[in-house]
C-alpha cells in the first residue's frame, strides 16, 4: 500500500484530499502547512506528497525547494497542487523538481490517474536503472537517462497546461509575446531532450 502525504494550510482540503486517497486504497499523512511536513519528514518517507503552492507563512514553492535541497527528502516525489494560473516562469522553475502539476478542482478519478501514472513511471525508470548497471553502463549515462525520462513527461504536462491558460490553439487568443516565446522555448528544450533521450535508450537498449 502506497503512503501520501497530504500539504495544505486548510484543514478542510487535508481533510477532502485524505478522505478522496483513502477511498483509493492509499495510506494517508495529513500535515497543515510547510513547516508541519518538514518536520514530519524527520521520521516519515511517503511514497508521494501532494503539496499545495498557496499556503501561508511558508508557502509551497519555499516548501518544495527545502525538501529537495535536503539529502534526505530529495529523492522522495511531490506533485503540486493548486488552484492558481501557471505561469511559463513557474513552469520552468518547478519542472526541475515536481513529478507533476495539478489545477484543482480534480475528480477522484483523475487524482488516482496521475498519482498511479507517477508511481508507475518512477517503477519503470527504477528497473531500467537497474538493467543499465547490470549491463555495465556507466553512471553519468545512467544518471541522465534517468533524468530526462521523468523530466520530458513533466515539461510535457506543463506545456499543456501553459497552452490551455492561454489558449494557444486559438488564433484569435492574444498571448502576449514575452509569454508565447517562453512557450516557444521550453517546447524546443522539450524537442532537445526528446532527441537526447533516444540517443540514451539506443545506447543503452531500454526503453525501446
Amino acid at each position: 500500500m502506497y503512503t501520501i502525504m497530504v500539504v495544505d494550510d486548510s484543514a478542510f482540503i487535508v481533510d477532502v484530499f485524505v478522505t478522496m486517497l483513502e477511498r483509493g486504497g492509499y495510506k494517508t499523512i495529513a500535515t497543515y502547512g510547510g513547516q508541519e511536513c518538514l518536520d514530519m519528514l524527520r521520521t516519515e518517507r511517503p511514497d508521494l506528497i501532494l503539496l499545495d503552492i498557496m499556503m501561508e507563512p511558508m508557502d509551497g514553492r519555499e516548501t518544495l525547494e527545502r525538501i529537495k535541497t535536503n539529502p534526505e527528502t530529495k529523492d522522495i516525489p511531490v506533485m503540486m497542487l493548486t488552484a492558481k494560473q501557471l505561469t511559463p516562469d513557474e513552469a520552468q522553475e518547478y519542472a526541475i523538481y515536481v513529478e507533476d502539476y495539478v489545477l484543482k478542482p480534480i475528480t477522484h478519478r483523475e487524482l488516482y490517474d496521475v498519482i498511479e501514472h507517477i508511481l508507475n513511471r518512477r517503477a519503470r525508470i527504477r528497473q531500467d536503472v537497474e538493467m543499465a548497471r547490470a549491463a555495465g553502463i556507466d553512471q553519468k549515462t545512467i544518471d541522465e537517462y534517468a533524468r530526462l525520462s521523468k523530466s520530458i513527461e513533466v515539461n510535457r504536462r506543463l506545456m499543456s497546461i501553459l497552452e490551455s491558460t492561454y489558449n494557444i490553439s486559438d488564433t484569435k487568443a492574444k498571448v502576449g509575446e514575452e509569454i508565447a516565446r517562453a512557450i516557444r522555448s521550453m517546447n524546443m528544450n522539450i524537442e532537445f531532450q526528446e532527441d537526447r533521450l533516444k540517443e540514451l535508450r539506443d545506447q543503452m537498449k531500454v526503453g525501446t
